[in-house]
């Protein structure tokens, strides 16, 4: 059996004026500004393919990032090395197309976002997302992102954390 989906990095010359996530600044990003910021190499876009029509069915960005340790709750900084930023990567964004919701392809783009980081051989301790709204915020929670200290919107996994929950699924 194939799967329905494939997940790759986007490749420039694909249509994306189609994708309709139903979030403008989010829609807009991808069919109008990804490729700048890909040149520019400060983000990497891995896109959801749909095997069928070969239609971009979701896209999350990865990109670098460092944590301040202060920002953390306390109970996390307790087991880390001292050091005034923590390295991890940022999911920049994160969007499934309107015609593909409620197909658990937010999820699945999220582990293959922690497979990723995982296997670049490039030492993380976390990933880190910014939620857009409540739903986003539950959506996180739901696979055991916890909210920084100060932050509301801001949420981070511990990469062991989220390889756990990777094989558990």
């Amino acid at each position: 059996m194939t799967r329905p989906f494939r997940i790759e990095a986007l490749d420039p010359k694909r249509d994306r004026k189609g994708f309709d996530c139903g979030v403008e600044p989010l829609d807009n990003y991808f069919q109008v500004r990804v490729g700048q910021d890909i040149r520019r190499r400060v983000t990497a876009c891995y896109v959801a393919i749909d095997n069928a029509n070969e239609h971009i069915a979701g896209y999350y960005t990865l990109a670098a990032y460092g944590v301040t340790i202060t920002d953390l709750p306390v109970e996390v900084i307790k087991k880390l090395p001292r050091y005034p930023t923590i390295p991890a990567v940022k999911v920049g964004r994160l969007a499934v197309d309107q015609d593909y919701r409620g197909k658990k392809l937010g999820g699945a783009m999220l582990f293959d976002a922690i497979k990723r980081t995982c296997n670049s051989g490039i030492a993380a301790y976390a990933l880190i997302v910014d939620a857009k709204d409540n739903n986003a915020v539950a959506f996180y929670k739901h696979f055991g992102f916890q909210r920084f200290k100060d932050q509301q919107q801001t949420l981070f996994i511990p990469i062991d954390a989220a390889l756990k929950k990777l094989t558990e699924k």
